[in-house]
């Protein structure tokens, strides 16, 4: 044992003679003082060690150890000051040029966007929460009314990790978790973005950013469903918008409805954005069904409530005149520098 540790050492030296950089150093610390090399065998053959011998042989390859990373680290400090030196010697610092201009960043405009409508919305009593974006099929689809043979499954193309995980649709799938945990009256928001498979056009991606929002008290009915969305898209859009509503089904809601506003595009006249109609789609909405209440722990006997998912980028396009909702992921520094606050 003794041997091979005077061995060891004198190889350890030969090889760190032969360390001229940086990178021939960490090869032999690898090499010498890894997790496979000479000194934990050496520790590993203490068992053939007579135990009274044992002791000492333990010290001496532990004062083996503490010397190479000795040495090791001396000679690092030596390596790199010289480097450093060498590199400094070969750059050139041209004193005539001019200084390289510090551009200043600024936010997305889908999050300047999300959040302006998460501060109105906080103004009018609303308070924010984030759900998963890999949720179950459970809460995203049957806690909110969509059995698992429900042809309403096939409005919305699913991207599946496995049979029963998914990328989220819609950001609804905060709804059964907020009640659950608390107790009416709830009213919450929750942005984030969705996912759906579906073909990537100038209008529809393949994930999109959502703001939900939930009501649920005694007494709610439509009248607070449109008071309350009218008094959001006033402060959204600074002014007063033309806003339609049109009945329309979503499982979880009864009865739905979706949310237009006239074009801002094209002021109603037809454009690529409205598909030629003057109205663009913002929202589905409705007074939540009460299968939905009632997975989620609430008595729909005593309450009711209104909730909606409202997409961001069109607004976003209506707001500043864009497009091509593929502009908004493509990281292009022209599009993205053109856009400051709202």
């Amino acid at each position: 044992m003794q041997q091979s540790i005077d061995q060891l050492c004198e190889q350890f030296l030969q090889d760190l003679a032969q360390a001229h950089t940086s990178q021939d150093l960490e090869n032999v610390k690898v090499k010498f003082l890894g997790k496979k090399g000479p000194i934990q065998q050496l520790m590993k053959m203490l068992k053939d060690v007579p135990p009274e011998q044992r002791p000492e042989m333990g010290k001496h390859i532990n004062d083996l150890k503490d010397f190479m990373s000795a040495r090791c680290e001396q000679l690092e400090g030596q390596l790199i000051a010289q480097e450093e030196s060498q590199q400094l010697a070969q750059e050139a610092l041209d004193e005539t040029l001019p200084g390289r201009k510090r551009f200043v960043g600024r936010q997305h405009p889908l999050t300047q966007a999300m959040g302006q409508m998460i501060d109105i919305l906080k103004s009018m009593g609303f308070s924010v929460q984030y759900g998963p974006d890999i949720d179950t099929d459970y809460y995203n689809f049957e806690v909110l009314n969509f059995p698992p043979e429900h042809p309403a499954r096939d409005m919305q193309d699913t991207f599946y990790i496995s049979p029963h995980v998914l990328l989220r649709t819609h950001t609804s799938n905060i709804q059964a978790r907020v009640m659950e945990a608390n107790k009416p009256p709830i009213r919450i928001i929750a942005p984030g973005k969705a996912y759906r498979n579906e073909t990537i056009t100038a209008r529809s991606h393949v994930f999109f950013h959502q703001i939900e929002a939930v009501y649920v008290d005694k007494n709610v009915t439509f009248a607070d469903l449109f008071a309350t969305m009218d008094a959001f898209l006033k402060k959204l859009f600074s002014s007063d918008i033309e806003t339609r509503y049109r009945p329309s089904y979503f499982p979880f809601v009864e009865p739905g409805l979706e949310v237009d506003i006239s074009c801002f595009m094209c002021q109603g006249k037809g454009c690529q954005l409205c598909k030629q109609t003057g109205w663009v789609e913002i929202a589905g909405a409705g007074m939540i069904h009460p299968e939905v209440l009632r997975n989620g722990g609430i008595d729909p006997e005593q309450y009711t409530g209104f909730a909606w998912g409202m997409g961001l980028e069109r607004l976003v396009m209506m707001l500043r005149g864009i497009q091509d909702i593929r502009l908004f992921t493509e990281n292009d520094l022209r599009f993205l520098n053109q856009f400051t606050a709202i």
